[in-house]
């Protein structure tokens, strides 16, 4: 009884708290299976780590503030087959974020652009990349909100300790000029240092309307697309698609009811 008391102490203190949920049954199956003191003392550090792994993924997760969940498993990439999946998959793997590259999604409504950029971040969260999603306007409002309290440098503090930031919607919602000159300081603060998902349903000749200014919008464009991965994506929006099926179906099940 005083051992197992020491143990649990012992796995407190050192923040083990796997080893202490998890040593008795392994020492069981071990001892079944006649496997010596090293297999099973690695079995049980294991066991540890992958836990840890587990909780520090879903902690970045978590401090990402994605809006829903979406994984590439769940993307239709048949609906749009002008799209390069194998590019896609490529960029799951992270190394434009470890190159401190962008990704611009380019497309109408509806095709999946926030889709596939919030699987992408959640992807790099699982390999370790410290990620935060907002929306064009819901970061133009942030950055007012600091000016306003005085924290700006505590705000851009926080980005630059992101790997990877997913800029949403940009262009869907008229900006002010302050909103737009907000913007524009947050992407010249990760210029180089921290990676971006942009998604918009503008093309880069259309961004003086978000922006208001065709010489800081240059400007904002010579940075961004430095480095910078572009994938365009063209289709017919998924709600849309999904509306007409309902509506066709519905109208096939009133037909077979009124014969």
């Amino acid at each position: 009884m005083k051992s197992h008391l020491l143990l649990e102490s012992y796995c407190k203190a050192l923040k083990l708290p796997t080893v202490w949920r998890e040593y008795g049954r392994l020492a069981r199956e071990c001892g079944q299976k006649n496997r010596g003191y090293a297999a099973f003392l690695q079995a049980l550090l294991e066991l540890e780590v992958q836990n840890r792994s587990a909780k520090a993924v879903e902690r970045r997760l978590k401090e990402a503030g994605f809006p829903t969940e979406k994984e590439l498993a769940d993307f239709n990439f048949m609906a749009i087959p002008q799209l390069n999946k194998l590019r896609i998959l490529e960029l799951a793997q992270g190394e434009y974020i470890r190159r401190r590259e962008s990704v611009v999604m380019i497309g109408p409504p509806g095709v999946g652009k926030t889709h596939l950029a919030i699987a992408l971040a959640r992807e790099a969260c699982r390999r370790g990349h410290r990620v935060k999603y907002h929306t064009a306007t819901g970061l133009a409002t942030e950055y007012e909100e600091a000016r306003d309290n005085r924290t700006v440098l505590k705000l851009e503090r926080a980005i630059e300790r992101r790997d990877l930031i997913v800029v949403d919607e940009l262009g869907y919602v008229p900006l002010g000029q302050k909103a737009a000159e907000n913007l524009f300081g947050f992407f010249s603060k990760c210029y180089e240092r921290t990676s971006v998902i942009v998604t918009t349903n503008l093309p880069f000749s259309q961004w003086p309307q978000v922006f208001h200014d065709e010489r800081m919008t240059g400007a904002l464009l010579d940075r961004l697309t430095h480095r910078v991965h572009v994938v365009e994506m063209k289709g017919e929006s998924y709600r849309l698609t999904g509306g007409k099926r309902r509506s066709k179906r519905d109208n096939n099940e009133d037909e077979k009811r009124e014969s």
